[in-house]
């Protein structure tokens, strides 16, 4: 959810619809009206009337006599209309589906919002055994490989925007908090090109990120990921030359 600390949001009501739509989402067998309130933390009397109203627009369905919840299927209709709205996710999918070919691990590709890498799209990784992200999910910026890449990019005034606003908050042992390691790290990033996420965003989860801006415009970024016991220098040495050829390929299409 966006940061409250610039301004106030308008509509108490719709913050919790996301909250329940959230919740929702998340769960892999549909919800009863109890469970979402205890899951919420909201009140089964205002949780059902905001349920009444969401299946009146479409937003959920409800299935049974103890009334399960699932998310509507206007969402179908949603969310392809947003991807095809995006066209970096037209434009570098193509590349990004023959990086994965050359690497059998996943390619992600994110935009940035709301300081955060939300994943558009993937090429899901060839191997058997694979971790993939939740498309649509949010990543923070400072331990993700495409977040760090990004950053690497900024002015000074842009990056140290970023972080007087944002709180290194630990996700793993690896994850850069202190706010000086972290510059350094995004100093070493703009001189290489790339950015290495080493379990620091996800543990067992290595990526590598490359940022795709073309004349100081942001239309994204994408990362090869691989749980880290299938890693070696050798496949990071390949893998970061084959990344920044699928970058030139994808930034001579802007």
């Amino acid at each position: 959810m966006r940061r409250m600390t610039e301004k106030r949001l308008y509509g108490t009501v719709l913050l919790k619809a996301k909250k329940i739509l959230d919740f929702i989402s998340n769960l892999e067998t549909a919800p009863t009206l109890k469970e979402i309130s205890t899951g919420v933390e909201i009140s089964k009397p205002t949780v059902l009337k905001i349920l009444q109203t969401l299946e009146y627009c479409g937003f959920v369905r409800s299935v049974g006599t103890e009334k399960q919840y699932y998310l509507g299927s206007i969402f179908i209709k949603y969310g392809d209309k947003t991807t095809k709205s995006f066209d970096i996710s037209n434009i570098a999918m193509p590349f990004l589906n023959e990086l994965r070919d050359k690497t059998t691990e996943a390619v992600n590709l994110g935009i940035l919002e709301n300081n955060q890498i939300i994943l558009l799209n993937r090429a899901k990784s060839s191997n058997s055994i694979r971790f993939d992200l939740e498309l649509g999910g949010s990543m923070n910026m400072y331990s993700s490989a495409m977040g760090k890449a990004l950053l690497s990019t900024y002015s000074e005034e842009q990056l140290n925007h970023y972080l007087d606003q944002t709180a290194l908050t630990p996700l793993t042992k690896s994850t850069f908090t202190n706010r000086e390691d972290l510059l350094k790290e995004l100093t070493q990033i703009k001189q290489q090109g790339y950015a290495v996420d080493n379990i620091e965003n996800q543990d067992g989860i290595y990526c590598i990120g490359f940022p795709l801006i073309k004349n100081d415009h942001i239309f994204g970024a994408f990362s090869i990921s691989a749980p880290v016991f299938r890693v070696d220098n050798d496949k990071v040495n390949k893998w970061i030359e084959l990344g920044m050829e699928t970058q030139k390929k994808i930034l001579a299409h802007f």
